[in-house]
């Protein structure tokens, strides 16, 4: 079969299907009954806040593409109409079964564990007349209901914000006959509100804010009557424009669009199942939508405000799970500084079983060592109030040259990023953004001492963002090296970032947009080429997302001469694996859980040259192309045969959070077999890297 054959739309999966299909999972997660209900609340909550992020950025761009007449044909075949006909039929039902599974399984299962939420019909006396006095005092004084006439166009509507359509009878204070209103609630307000125990059937009762709305909105609209108040919720375009070329100042630039983020054209519309027809076709009218965008519920518009309920309810442990606590800090446990540790060998972290602290204590080191003369860091994601930033910032006071690479454009941190761009410049440090065209994904921080031998190089490598608090959520490698080939490589992509120069060549480091995906096609051709020569050969991946479709055609190939190809992809997958004569000897799975699964690691056997690599990409086109990245390798034998465990031998392994992906493009969950011993990856690593240093046989 030749290459040209490996093109066919029937060898790939869509993109947003697939994409949906990782939402699926998450799902079966909230409905799977061996979890903590509370955990199961969470991924309920988890799989509506992806579908939002869904419908704001890929169903955005396929509709934008549509509106300007761009058909963009994918790999699979389907244009941006067909595509979003089969996205509407599977959002729609995957909708319906989250609320299924709250109202039917969720919400009763709660109240058997005494957390309430007391429905509108079932207010007592007290409790109504608490919740009036809660309308009249927290609620009145934001409201501005808008009623529509010619005087009074629709209100700007809010992405994401809760809204009530409202059908009125009669004539207002002019005489003038009104039949709709719109009325937003204030997003200043919680939306799940916690009834006072002398009125709550227990100290875990609450009412959502909107049936407080609903059941008080008439004091609104007085003199009229309200025939019916139904919720509706707007979806809309959240990808950012800006021309970076004719841009003076991206951070300017990038400040006057993210007020428009709130304000994009909408591509999604959720509104009360109980709504009349005539109604909704009323706001499809004004916002453009076609009946496929429109998604009745029943129930709350915005399920990922239950994510709250985690947070109120604070004294069942029992619904959660169980708490751990990460392998200490070197720091902390060795009480010693880490440039001796890291002079000494490689330190290799797996987060969260090993603490992110070590790698705040790296930063926090190097800002107070009279011996550092220079940090130098890149910033993609690391939250409003980060520690991280604090020790950058003590590091710039102190006199010491701190060069901080901030992206600006990190989707939905962009506020964020701005603001802590402006503590560290102020603070003295220097804060460039990138290169034009180029996010900078990399995860690096280079720190310069001053020894008896001269000037000695550090260096974090990461798969994941420098950011504390998303670390103890997500999993990911780090690599703390002295190694100089290594860390002279990191020095020339921050000359390079910083300097705009041409990329130097790198020893040891892949770097996009430039080697690394020529480099992965190198080395899958490789491990191709010792099978076609009757030599043991071996690839394995784990990644976020598999779509290149250059990089599918070279693993296509690969099986084709007999490679034995094992990937771990937790999200999108475009490859069709066990197609015979194509992908017979692929295999893919998804592994998910408590963690998020987030580490880029890349195995090639290599005819016992074994080589290991752990990255900031996926194998997307973004990533090779419109990104800066960088993969590293682990040259340490030993701890490169624990990346090789911890990275794959028990996701292998798994049979109790584990999906299989099959040829038809559907996941088939592992099932436990009767006679064998139930794995969990994450419970595995959790009872070793948490509480001793890894041993190698983990499995």
């Amino acid at each position: 079969m030749d290459v040209q054959a490996l093109d066919h739309p029937n060898y790939y999966i869509n993109r947003e299907l697939s994409l949906l299909a990782f939402n699926q999972r998450v799902l079966e997660l909230a409905q799977d009954s061996s979890i903590p209900l509370l955990e199961r609340l969470k991924f309920l909550c988890i799989s509506s806040s992806n579908l939002d992020e869904f419908f704001e950025v890929r169903v955005a761009s396929l509709k934008q593409q549509l509106s300007l007449d761009l058909m963009a044909i994918g790999a699979d075949g389907l244009l941006p109409e067909a595509a979003l006909k089969a996205i509407s039929h599977t959002a729609h039902r995957l909708v319906e079964q989250q609320y299924q599974l709250l109202n039917e399984v969720l919400i009763p299962a709660l109240r058997q564990q005494q957390i309430y939420f007391v429905r509108r019909t079932h207010w007592d006396e007290l409790q109504r007349e608490w919740l009036s006095e809660y309308f009249e005092r927290e609620l009145m004084p934001l409201l501005s209901p808008f009623g529509l006439d010619p005087a009074h166009p629709f209100p700007n509507v809010i992405n994401k914000s809760l809204n009530f359509i409202v059908s009125l009878r009669g004539t207002d204070a002019f005489g003038r006959e009104l039949d709709t209103a719109i009325v937003q609630a204030p997003r200043t307000l919680p939306r799940i509100i916690r009834l006072p125990p002398d009125i709550a059937p227990n100290q875990n009762s609450f009412v959502f804010l909107s049936s407080i709305l609903h059941a008080f909105i008439e004091r609104l609209f007085p003199g009229m009557d309200v025939l019916g108040c139904y919720q509706f919720r707007l979806t809309r375009n959240s990808n950012m424009y800006v021309d970076e070329d004719d841009s003076q100042d991206l951070l300017q630039a990038m400040q006057g669009e993210l007020p428009q983020r709130n304000f994009g054209s909408v591509v999604r519309l959720e509104v009360a199942d109980h709504c009349p027809q005539d109604n909704i076709d009323y706001l499809c009218e004004q916002f453009h939508l076609k009946p496929q965008d429109v998604y009745n519920v029943n129930g709350p518009v915005n399920l990922n405000r239950l994510m709250a309920i985690s947070d109120l309810v604070v004294d069942r442990p029992d619904l959660r799970f169980p708490s751990f606590r990460p392998a200490p800090s070197l720091v902390a446990e060795r009480h010693t500084d880490l440039f001796s540790l890291i002079q000494a060998g490689d330190i290799l972290l797996h987060h969260p079983y090993q603490s992110f602290q070590t790698v705040i204590d790296f930063v926090a080191q190097a800002a107070t060592d009279s011996k550092v003369l220079a940090i130098k860091m890149t910033l993609y994601r690391t939250g409003k109030q980060s520690e991280l930033v604090e020790h950058l910032i003590r590091a710039a006071r102190l006199g010491k040259e701190v060069t901080v690479v901030v992206e600006l454009r990190a989707r939905f941190d962009e506020e964020a990023n701005i603001g802590l761009s402006n503590q560290l410049q102020q603070a003295g440090a220097q804060v460039v953004y990138g290169v034009v065209g180029y996010k900078t994904h990399a995860k690096l921080c280079l720190v310069v001492r001053r020894e008896a031998q001269g000037l000695t190089r550090y260096a974090h490598l990461g798969t994941g963002n420098y950011h504390p608090s998303t670390a103890r959520l997500y999993t990911d490698f780090g690599l703390l090296t002295a190694q100089p080939d290594i860390t002279a490589d990191v020095h020339k992509v921050f000359h390079m970032l910083t300097g705009l120069g041409r990329m130097r060549d790198l020893s040891h480091l892949l770097a996009s947009p430039f080697t690394l995906h020529s480099r992965i096609l190198d080395k899958i051709e490789r491990e191709t080429a010792h099978a076609l020569a009757g030599k043991p050969a071996l690839i394995r991946a784990r990644m976020n997302a598999l779509i290149e479709p250059q990089v599918i055609q070279a693993l296509y190939r690969a099986s084709q001469a007999g490679v034995k190809i094992e990937l771990v992809v937790r999200g999108i997958c475009c490859l069709r694996p066990g197609i015979v004569g194509v992908s017979e000897n692929i295999h893919v799975r998804s592994v998910m859980g408590r963690f998020l699964e987030h580490p880029r690691v890349f195995y090639f056997a290599n005819d016992g040259q074994a080589e290991v690599y752990c990255s900031s990409a996926d194998w997307m086109p973004r990533n090779f192309f419109r990104r800066v990245e960088v993969a590293f390798p682990i040259l340490d034998k030993t701890l490169q045969q624990r990346v090789i465990d911890e990275a794959f031998e028990l996701h292998l392994l798994d049979n109790t959070q584990a999906w299989e992906l099959q040829a038809d493009a559907s996941y088939r969950r592992v099932s436990l077999s009767e006679h064998s011993p139930a794995i969990s990856a994450q419970t595995r690593l959790l009872k070793i890297l948490s509480v001793a240093q890894p041993s190698l046989s983990l499995v």
